[in-house]
């Protein structure tokens, strides 16, 4: 009885630890309003210490991976997955953030050692390193072609141009925040974010209420140094909006890359090139760009994949 009892403690407590960062969902006003909220501070740190990235391109980073994590969650199907690419004309190139309905995300940026001065705020210059162009999202939910939503950024900040993109291409009014806080020693301090969707049906009156606590809100990285937990966070945007919350899951940084899979994307790639590769006599190198892991395939390697073409 007393070994069961510590084995069950041992499991809640290890349970805590996996569950630092986690995506809560609500709704509000009679499911006028649904909501995501999500504490990011692990997976952007895990992101910085794999990419090496700057402050302000694991600020830029991690906002994505916050959006990109919530937006998994509105996913329909456990097997679908949602990919976000932010291409811009500023230093930090394009951004790429894959996400499942089951918490998982991951992600890379083309230049992950962008320095800039502040911005006109004493901020993180994100818009000053991502620039001006397109965001797209792509989800992939089994169907023979996946659906692609594009719309131009509108300040490179990333909440903005999400904002944007839910307006004109999902056409559902939206209010997307997120935030990412460095320390000292340019570790992540802070970081995560909220998604507040209104549906159809909502009327003026909860819609004018959800702005008045919009613009009484302060940020993203303030609530969240404040020690506040996403719970508190929906609760400050939603006050007096009668919040609900619907589910918890845990989200973290997770690659699942292997050998296999990329061996069948060497043999995706056709019957000419695996031939070069083989013509060339040495032993090849494929990194993943997510999580930075290095394969090595062989001459002999080669040549039984080309069997497989």
């Amino acid at each position: 009885m007393g070994e069961n009892g510590t084995e069950r403690e041992r499991t809640v407590e290890s349970r805590e630890k996996e569950t630092g960062d986690y995506i809560v969902r609500a709704t509000a006003a009679g499911a006028q309003i649904r909501a995501f909220a999500v504490n990011a501070k692990e997976l952007t740190e895990r992101a910085r210490q794999i990419h090496n990235s700057s402050p302000v391109v694991t600020a830029a980073l991690g906002r994505l991976l916050a959006g990109g994590a919530m937006m998994g969650a509105m996913l329909k199907s456990e097997n679908d997955m949602l990919t976000i690419q932010v291409k811009g004309d500023g230093p930090a190139g394009s951004l790429t953030v894959t996400a499942d309905a089951k918490g998982n995300v991951k992600g890379y940026v083309r230049e992950p050692q962008v320095v800039l001065p502040a911005n006109s705020k004493g901020k993180l210059d994100v818009g000053g390193a991502v620039g001006r162009g397109v965001l797209s999202v792509i989800k992939d939910m089994g169907l023979k072609e996946p659906y692609i939503g594009q719309t131009e950024l509108q300040t490179g900040e990333i909440a903005e141009d999400l904002t944007y993109y839910f307006a004109v291409s999902e056409q559902v009014p939206s209010s997307v925040g997120l935030g990412v806080l460095m320390d000292k020693d340019n570790t992540v301090k802070q970081a995560g974010g909220f998604i507040l969707q209104l549906m159809p049906f909502a009327e003026e009156a909860v819609i004018g209420k959800l702005e008045k606590n919009l613009a009484e809100f302060s940020s993203v990285t303030k609530v969240l140094d404040d020690g506040c937990t996403p719970e508190e966070m929906l609760d400050k945007l939603l006050t007096g909006l009668d919040m609900e919350i619907s589910d918890r899951m845990e989200t973290k940084y997770y690659c699942g890359c292997s050998k296999e899979r990329v061996e069948r994307a060497i043999i995706s790639i056709g019957r000419k090139e695996i031939e070069e590769m083989i013509a060339d006599g040495k032993e090849i190198e494929v990194g993943c760009q997510f999580c930075n892991r290095k394969y090595w395939f062989s001459v002999e390697d080669l040549n039984g994949m080309l069997k497989r073409v």
